[in-house]
């Protein structure tokens, strides 16, 4: 074991009155919620990119992060030690689960094969952690987007090579995610898009996106893997306009090409800000259409008009976030995947455990909060009587398909007029929040 954070024993849940800063005040992973523990609930998840990889640049400065146990080297030594260290800190945070891209835990090498026995090398490390620590796997995915080979995207570009070194790249890191027991595996376009039309042909460039899914779909059945596949919507950034771009898009996108039984939606907080939604948005989007399945926790800043992708601390998000999450069943394969990056003014490595500490907290809130709203019953009683017209009369026979154009006319006719709205009440049921937050 690692011993990157020796003066750190462990975060412990000492409850809302404690001033230690390295303990939860209200994410108690044995505490029950409805019917299930917080830790099942909510299956908090350690993202490997941001976390183990971040250094803190930007486009005006070099990293500032002090990572010790990093040589800022590319050798899979390091890669090795690095993955021993992300253990050690998950374990002592008491996370159940983990996330990454394969490029984030081993360096690329010169070529396919090279990049593969890398990741090979680093495997038998995370295996061992994992057997030792008892932490999953939640997720794995590959890098599409970072080398430039995937500057016209990967899935979607105009060279048939990069198309078949993505297809090889998928391969391995669905293998290896099905080698570490991984509960599902993701796809995000990062630069499955364009940046114009001029030299885009969007319609052969989403055929093929869909035939490398199928694609995907078929080696997963091959190889025998039972995880769930994602797809991570995302509307801009890095390309100026992604084809996975929110939840709606997604969803039509998987219709139309015959993919929706073999996916679902993993939505990401600071995504659904930058297409012009809430996150309660997308993931009603997702839930009605059953195909809600995992949530990456972050936020962004109002301030700033692209993808910050800062630690969650807003009570009205995470309980908003929780009610859409326990309305639509709750989380199974997915989980609550931190997917979120310390400042870059945050560089010491304590800050790591001050950033995942403060968003597990406000996610135990944002649930015991959901929770107490549902079983107080008044939010739900609300939205139930502002549709009752549809639970009988005119309503039920036009939902049940008993009535056309036609029966409509002959009602309306004898009524004479639409019968006179109810008030929506917003400032009320924002109020009603407010009592439990």
């Amino acid at each position: 074991m690692a011993t990157a954070f020796k003066n750190i024993s462990g975060i412990k849940y000492e409850g809302p009155k404690s001033k230690n800063p390295l303990a939860f005040k209200h994410y108690n992973p044995a505490q029950r919620v409805e019917n299930k523990t917080m830790r099942d609930h909510l299956r908090f998840s350690v993202v490997y990119w941001h976390t183990f990889r971040g250094a803190g640049s930007d486009p005006f400065g070099v990293g500032t992060a002090l990572r010790p146990w990093d040589d800022g080297s590319n050798s899979v030594p390091n890669a090795q030690r690095r993955a021993r260290v992300a253990f050690e800190f998950m374990e002592k945070l008491g996370a159940p689960f983990y996330a990454f891209h394969d490029r984030d835990v081993a360096p690329e090498g010169g070529n396919l094969r090279e990049s593969n026995r890398n990741l090979d090398a680093v495997v038998r490390v995370l295996k061992e952690e994992q057997k030792r620590t008892g932490i999953r796997l939640l997720w794995g995915t590959a890098n599409l987007f970072s080398n430039p080979r995937f500057a016209h995207g990967a899935a979607t570009s105009c060279n048939a090579d990069v198309f078949a070194f993505a297809a090889a790249q998928v391969k391995k890191a669905l293998e290896v995610t099905h080698e570490l027991g991984g509960a599902g595996y993701t796809f995000w376009g990062g630069r499955e898009g364009y940046s114009t039309l001029l030299n885009t042909d969007m319609k052969r460039e989403l055929d093929h996106l869909a035939r490398f899914l199928h694609l995907a779909v078929d080696y997963k059945k091959q190889i025998g893997f039972q995880g769930q596949f994602y797809i991570e919507p995302k509307p801009k950034e890095p390309t100026k306009h992604q084809y996975d771009s929110d939840a709606a898009a997604c969803l039509n996108f998987l219709r139309e090409y015959d993919l929706l039984p073999h996916f679902k939606l993993n939505l990401e907080t600071n995504h659904a800000t930058l297409a012009g939604h809430t996150m309660q948005h997308e993931m009603e989007v997702a839930g009605a259409a059953g195909a809600l399945g995992s949530i990456d926790a972050n936020t962004g800043d109002e301030l700033l008009g692209w993808d910050t992708d800062q630690f969650p601390t807003s009570i009205y998000l995470t309980t908003h976030t929780m009610l859409a999450l326990l309305k639509y069943g709750g989380l199974s394969t997915g989980g609550v995947n931190f997917d979120a990056k310390v400042r870059r003014e945050s560089f010491e490595p304590i800050d790591l455990f001050h950033a995942h500490i403060g968003g597990m907290d406000a996610f135990a809130r944002g649930l015991k909060i959901a929770a107490a709203i549902r079983k107080d019953g008044r939010l739900a009683e609300f939205v139930k009587q502002r549709y009752a017209s549809w639970d009988s009369g005119i309503g039920a026979e036009i939902e049940s398909g008993r009535a056309g154009f036609n029966e409509l006319e002959t009602y309306m006719l004898k009524e004479g007029d639409a019968a006179r709205n109810a008030s929506g009440r917003q400032e009320f049921l924002e109020n009603l929040i407010n009592e439990f937050i």
